[in-house]
């Protein structure tokens, strides 16, 4: 099913689908979680074997169904190659006598990307997603335990590789290979060898280093050992003002990359103006 919503997240819409189907809530799927505040289209798999569903049954004031087609394999986390966006920034006053510099900096974003971080939503409500992680690993609770905790988990390892590209960019080699990489990375941490060698393990192993009992709870909840690229570049990133005070941009992002770490790029041209007020 292919489902638009506008102001509803991810979770809600799937109860909704499972409740007006009249299946599990684990028999509906979907490959990502949409942002909750904008309009967002996905596609949401029912699993129905040998049952056909009228499509006035679905029907939701929450959501408007786009499509419905059979299939024979179900959505799983992760599997979608990635996203579309559209993004109006309105009251952007800084557009009318800055447009030249904002321009520059989008050619460059453009050209050369961004930092691929890990956006500010992935760690929860003020950080409390790490709040958790910290409070499960002082209990020992995520030993062996993935049900219930992969929120948690995926948080814990987000901030670990935030904190090593972090340094790569205070470093200035973010975004180039260093040495026995093939493109620039950082780990998402887990149980087997680390891919990075020579100073790059060296520069891995340091940062990490107080940090030993979240790596250790992340080894030991079963997560394997994985490399992200540090280097996120926006796919067919065009732009164009609405009014003086609006912009328009557009952009595809492969799945995990986070749109917010693209605004952010655009922030930062006007940090100094922003933390002098």
């Amino acid at each position: 099913m292919h489902i638009k919503k506008r102001d509803q997240n991810t979770q809600w819409v799937a109860g909704l689908l499972s409740q007006l189907a009249g299946i599990k809530r684990n028999d509906v799927s979907f490959c990502g979680l949409k942002d909750r505040f904008a309009v967002t289209t996905q596609w949401f798999s029912l699993y129905l074997p040998g049952r056909e569903l009228n499509p006035d049954q679905l029907l939701h004031d929450d959501f408007e169904i786009l499509a419905m087609a059979r299939h024979n394999k179900k959505l799983r986390r992760g599997m979608h190659s990635g996203n579309q966006f559209r993004l109006i920034l309105r009251e952007f006053s800084a557009l009318k006598d800055q447009f030249s510099e904002i321009e520059a900096r989008l050619e460059t974003i453009a050209d050369k990307g961004v930092p691929n971080y890990f956006g500010e939503q992935r760690f929860g409500h003020g950080g409390g997603n790490l709040v958790q992680a910290q409070t499960l690993i002082e209990r020992d609770q995520l030993k062996g335990n993935r049900r219930g905790t992969g929120m948690i988990l995926s948080a814990a390892r987000s901030w670990l590789f935030n904190l090593v590209l972090a340094e790569r960019i205070r470093r200035d080699n973010w975004s180039a290979p260093m040495e026995f990489e093939t493109q620039p990375c950082a780990p998402l941490w887990g149980r087997g060898r680390t891919a990075a060698g020579g100073d790059l393990a060296q520069l891995e192993q340091g940062i990490l280093a107080d940090w030993q009992d979240w790596c250790y709870a992340l080894e030991h909840a079963g997560l394997k050992q994985e490399r992200r690229a540090t280097v996120l570049v926006p796919e067919g990133l065009a732009w164009k003002l609405l009014a003086e005070d609006q912009l328009e941009l557009c952009f595809g992002l492969t799945g995990g990359g986070y749109a917010t770490v693209v605004l952010r790029e655009i922030a930062e041209l006007f940090r100094p103006q922003i933390q002098a007020l």
